[in-house]
């Protein structure tokens, strides 16, 4: 278009007049797109998704600048197969989180570049590619999430269905085999590795209700408080049953009351053995108790002893298969373009969870930033991510760094022989 008619230049100015005003917005993209400035109309497209991400209106009219068919009978109308990259628009615009790539693919075909390259066979392990009441405390009801959910981390999944999920499964042969159900089941390992997921997991196998527990809320000030609030936390799950009970942080909740000079302290960890106590009481049928922390040892002896927190599972940085698993969650809703994910995935050894999510935002904060520079939209690609993953480090580096001293001269008992054994393993031993 040579030059701008008197109303898209009279829009224009009331457009900058008032920016927030995504209606007037959209009237002066629509004009722009009529006239043939498909690129104009997608920058203030792209305005508007950023002051109303859920507009309906402002989705559509990107999907009709950027050449996308709307959802209806297919079309034979010519597609610009740029059109997946925006051209240059003002500073401030930025690509839609929310717009639905997959279908956009599925309409343009290979116009769009591919969103991932996919290795040739799956990923092993080591990414080598190759073969008070209910209405004080929240209680939330059975999810979706379940064990199948958890990305890899087939030797946790195996150990949870041995030790804990097959006998609540089979009462029949828990009681043919004398398997007691007395105790809980304590997860530990370093930071950021999905202990609360896996937490929520096992809730969701169980079709039980899920009661989620930190030391902030039972901590209190005033004397008795704490252990009435410990109390009452068991006392609404016994109403909620089948209903687990997650203890997080069970250091702070539960640490050695020999290192305690709080007396209130060491009154709510006694009041959490004594609930402990009584989870194989017929009142507490359908309670059961998870404890998650990161420093196992400096939980109560007391509370590791038999009928207690008397089994122990270690949940360990994610393998390569819940690394892949946890970058595509991470992008899904991203624009991405031409992402290995396995060599992503053989660059992260040892990055916890939290650690891959930081990763893809860094990626995508890498281009949104370019792209503010540039004036142009551009996709997140593997430049950004790569450039992410060479400037982290492992944040479980620090806790296996203690863990060692640990597994070498405090291993009383056998009851870190599985730490032991990753470390030999990983060659840290």
């Amino acid at each position: 278009m040579s030059a701008e008619s008197p109303l898209i230049q009279s829009l224009r100015t009331a457009v900058a007049a008032a920016p927030q005003d995504v209606p007037l917005r959209l009237h002066l993209a629509q004009l722009l797109l009529d006239a043939g400035a498909a690129d104009a109309a997608v920058a203030e497209a792209a305005v508007a998704l950023q002051h109303a991400p859920g507009d309906a209106q402002a989705r559509a009219l990107m999907a009709r600048a950027m050449g996308v068919p709307a959802p209806g009978p297919a079309t034979t109308a010519p597609v610009n197969p740029a059109a997946s990259t925006p051209a240059p628009a003002s500073s401030t615009s930025a690509p839609q989180r929310g717009f639905d790539w997959k279908a956009a693919e599925e309409q343009i075909g290979d116009a769009v570049p591919p969103r991932y390259v996919e290795p040739e066979a799956p990923l092993t392990e080591d990414g080598s590619g190759d073969p008070g009441d209910a209405a004080a405390w929240d209680v939330e009801v059975p999810g979706a999430v379940r064990l199948a959910d958890v990305g890899g981390l087939q030797e946790v999944k195996d150990r949870l269905e041995a030790a804990f999920l097959a006998p609540l499964r089979n009462p029949e042969l828990r009681r043919l085999y004398g398997k007691s159900l007395r105790g809980g089941l304590l997860l530990y390992g370093p930071p950021g590795c999905g202990k609360t997921f896996v937490a929520r997991a096992v809730a969701g196998e169980l079709g039980a209700k899920f009661l989620s527990v930190s030391v902030n809320d039972v901590l209190d000030m005033w004397i008795g408080n704490s252990e009435r609030n410990m109390h009452e936390v068991f006392e609404t799950a016994r109403r909620q049953a089948p209903c687990v009970v997650f203890l997080d942080e069970l250091d702070a909740l539960g640490g050695k009351r020999s290192r305690t000079h709080s007396s209130g302290m060491r009154n709510t960890v006694n009041q959490l053995l004594t609930e402990l106590d009584g989870v194989d009481a017929a009142a507490n049928e359908g309670v059961f108790v998870l404890g998650a922390t990161n420093v196992p040892w400096d939980v109560d002896l007391a509370l590791r002893r038999p009928g207690r927190f008397d089994r122990t599972l270690l949940v360990l940085p994610p393998d390569a298969p819940a690394r892949e698993a946890i970058l595509r969650h991470h992008l899904r809703d991203r624009p991405i373009e031409n992402v290995e994910l396995g060599k992503l995935v053989k660059l992260t050894e040892g990055f916890s969870g939290a650690d891959l999510a930081h990763l893809c935002e860094s990626a995508a904060e890498s281009a949104l930033l370019d792209s503010a520079r540039t004036g142009t939209v551009r996709m997140i690609g593997m430049k950004d991510l790569l450039g992410a993953a060479k400037q982290l480090t492992p944040s479980t580096e620090p806790w296996f760094a203690s863990a060692r001293n640990v597994a070498l001269y405090a291993n009383e008992g056998g009851q870190y022989d599985d730490l032991v054994a990753y470390l030999k393993r990983k060659r840290r031993l």
